[in-house]
Order: C-alpha cells, then sequence, then structure tokens
C-alpha cells in the first residue's frame, strides 16, 4: 500500500490547493490591490478551468503511461504554485490558477484508477478510500494549516509551501509506484456522449446545483467569520470545525448510501445544508462573541453536508450508466468544479452586500438542490 499511500499525499495537495484561498482570500487581495470579491474570481478560475478541462485532458493523455503521466502533473502543479506564489498582478494569477487546474485535473481521476490498478482486488475499495481521503484530510488540515502559515509567514509562502509538497509526491511516485501503460483511447466525443443517457442527464445537474450552493460562501470563509465576531484567533479552530465535519460527512454519506439509499442521503444532506448555512446567516443578523460555539457546530454542519453529497451522487450516476461508470465517475468530478465556479463567482457578486448575504444565497440555491432531488426522487419511483 506505500504507492497508493503516496498517491494519497498528491491528492493532498490537489485538494489543498483548491481550497487553500479561501483561508487568506483577504491578504491575497491586499497582497494583489484588488477586492476581496475580484481576488475571488481566482477561485471561479480554477474550478472552472478544471471542469473544462478535465474531459479533454483525459482524452488526450489517455494513452499516456500512467506513472508518466502523474509525475508529470504533479510537477507542473508545483510549479504553478510556486508562480501563484510570485504573482505580481491578479491577472497572472489567475493565469497560473488555470495551469494548476489542468495538472490537477490530470493528476486526481488517474490516481484514483491506478490505485485500484496496483492493489488486489480485495484491497481496491481500501487503496480508493486512501487517495480519496487525501482529498478530505486537504479539508481538514490543509486549509487550516495554510491558515497558520499565512498568518504567520504570509499567503505567497502558503502557496510555496503546496507547490513543494505537490513536488514532493512527485518524487515520491516517481520513487514508488510501478510502470503502467496507458490505457485503450477514448475520445471526447465518446466520453461526451455519455451526457444524453436519461440516468446521466437528469441527475447530473444535482452535482452542479449541490456545489454551487456549499462554495457560494466558502471562497469568503474569512469574511463571514469575521463577520459573525469570530475572534481571529479561534479562526483556525472554526477551519478544523468544519473539515472535521467534512471527514464525517464523506464516510457517514458512503455507509448512509449502502443501508438507505442515495436519495435519502441527499435529501438529508441538503437538509442540513439550508439548517446550517441559514443559520449562520441568521447568527450574523445579531453577531455576538458568544456564539462562537454555535458557529463552530454550525460549521461542522457546513462541512459534513457539503462532503455527503458525492459519495449518493455517484451511486447514482452509476446505476445509471453501470457500463461506464469510470466515465460517470469523470463527468461527476466535473460537476463538482462546475458548481464550484458557479457558486464562488456568485459569492463574489453576493459579496458587495456583505457577507452574510453569501451565506443566504447559498441556503437558497441549497434549496434549489432539495427540491430538485426530491422531484427526481419522486419521477424516478413513479417509473418504477
Amino acid at each position: 500500500m506505500r504507492s497508493t499511500l503516496v498517491l494519497a499525499l498528491g491528492t493532498f495537495a490537489v485538494g489543498t490547493d483548491a481550497f487553500i484561498v479561501s483561508a487568506f482570500l483577504p491578504a491575497m487581495a491586499d497582497g494583489l490591490s484588488v477586492t476581496p470579491a475580484l481576488a475571488g474570481y481566482s477561485v471561479t478560475a480554477f474550478a472552472l478551468a478544471y471542469a473544462l478541462l478535465a474531459p479533454v485532458i483525459a482524452a488526450v493523455t489517455s494513452a499516456v503511461a500512467r506513472r508518466r503521466l502523474l509525475v508529470a502533473a504533479l510537477v507542473i502543479l508545483g510549479l504553478a504554485n510556486i508562480a501563484s506564489a510570485l504573482s505580481p498582478t491578479l491577472g497572472i494569477l489567475i493565469l497560473t490558477r488555470v495551469v494548476a487546474a489542468a495538472a490537477a485535473a490530470a493528476y486526481t481521476p488517474n490516481a484514483g484508477a491506478v490505485a485500484a490498478a496496483i492493489v488486489r482486488p480485495e484491497l481496491r475499495a481500501r487503496a480508493l478510500a486512501i487517495v480519496i481521503g487525501g482529498l478530505t484530510a486537504a479539508t481538514a488540515l490543509g486549509v487550516p494549516l495554510g491558515r497558520i502559515a499565512s498568518t504567520t509567514m504570509s499567503w505567497r509562502a502558503s502557496l510555496i509551501l503546496v507547490g513543494i509538497v505537490s513536488l514532493a509526491a512527485a518524487f515520491g511516485v516517481l520513487a514508488v509506484m510501478p510502470r503502467l501503460p496507458g490505457n485503450v483511447p477514448v475520445t471526447l466525443y465518446q466520453r461526451l456522449a455519455i451526457l444524453t443517457r436519461p440516468g446521466v442527464m437528469v441527475v447530473l445537474p444535482l452535482t452542479v446545483l449541490g456545489m454551487a450552493a456549499c462554495y457560494t460562501p466558502y471562497a469568503f470563509t474569512i469574511q463571514v467569520l469575521d463577520f459573525l465576531l469570530v475572534p481571529a484567533t479561534s479562526v483556525t479552530a472554526m477551519l478544523l470545525a468544519y473539515g472535521a465535519g467534512a471527514v464525517v460527512g464523506n464516510y457517514a454519506s458512503g455507509w448512509a448510501t449502502d443501508r438507505i439509499g442515495p436519495n435519502a442521503v441527499l435529501t438529508s444532506a441538503y437538509a442540513l445544508m439550508v439548517v446550517a448555512m441559514g443559520g449562520l446567516a441568521w447568527v450574523a443578523s445579531a453577531p455576538s462573541p458568544a456564539m462562537i460555539g454555535v458557529v463552530a457546530l454550525l460549521m461542522a454542519c457546513w462541512g459534513a453536508s457539503s462532503w455527503a453529497q458525492t459519495p449518493p451522487q455517484q451511486h447514482r450516476l452509476i446505476a445509471g450508466a453501470p457500463q461506464e461508470a469510470p466515465l460517470v465517475v469523470a463527468l461527476n468530478s466535473s460537476g463538482i468544479y462546475f458548481g464550484i465556479s458557479i457558486g464562488t463567482a456568485i459569492g463574489s457578486h453576493a459579496l458587495s452586500d456583505g457577507a452574510q448575504a453569501t451565506l443566504w444565497y447559498g441556503s437558497t440555491i441549497a434549496i434549489v438542490a432539495l427540491v430538485y432531488v426530491l422531484l427526481t426522487a419522486m419521477r424516478h419511483n413513479s417509473r418504477g
């Protein structure tokens, strides 16, 4: 399992890179002499680039040897983060974030596929859990650590550290991973043709809606916590609360999906998301330092509901196209980042009305997602 752990270090770097900006967005905006709303578009650019480039990169690199592809992706990710740290303007920063997103899109899906291929069949589920666990660990630990690095050093230092972790993971993959050939070439048309399947076309929009909901305020978490009068010394603890909730939500939803079905889990997740973000918005109506315990609980619920979406959504998509499971999982990954890009763009717009507005926007979109899952579940039941 040594190779699997090294692959997980790579997904940890990718996940930290994708979400770390939320830990220091105000400082980054000051450093680039722009508003936080404009700086937030760097997150939008990363997520949108990932969503659009992932299918293209998968088609173009399908025949490339797996170890070579993974090492190249991590090296590019590391160099792109260092370039982001050195960016003198927002425009250059966004360009480097797009390059980083392309590298992330090349790495993450292939890391999971390689992990499943290099272990014995009875260990595949465990190997996949370890690799995907790198993304969860990035939320639980990478973002809070990024916050600590940005406050003790600078936001640029945080990005350099992500770059170093990426390069270390590249060296690890090169050192311990066995050689694996590329896959059978699959054209972009073949990959996208699956979108015409009813079981995919109906389910996939929920991924976009749900991720847009939870990430509308996420890039602006520091502003939200500041508006809630959370002391600066407690911000890292709030990020840890969100991360702990994310870990619990991810694993609990996978367990529950196997037992009560994906629709019940998704309904519960979106209801909790509405309560979490609506509750934070309500606390923001009359903020008080005495409410810090409530804020921590709601942050954990926000993280849990956000990360509870993916296992049941993947379950529904695979059930709709069981013969093309790898393709629908890859498309779901694109849907996740497309939703993040939409949510962050909405949050950047809402921020002009204050941090509280981003929470209300997110909660409203979560209500739409809740209604959508209920309607699609009813439609499926009526057909059954």
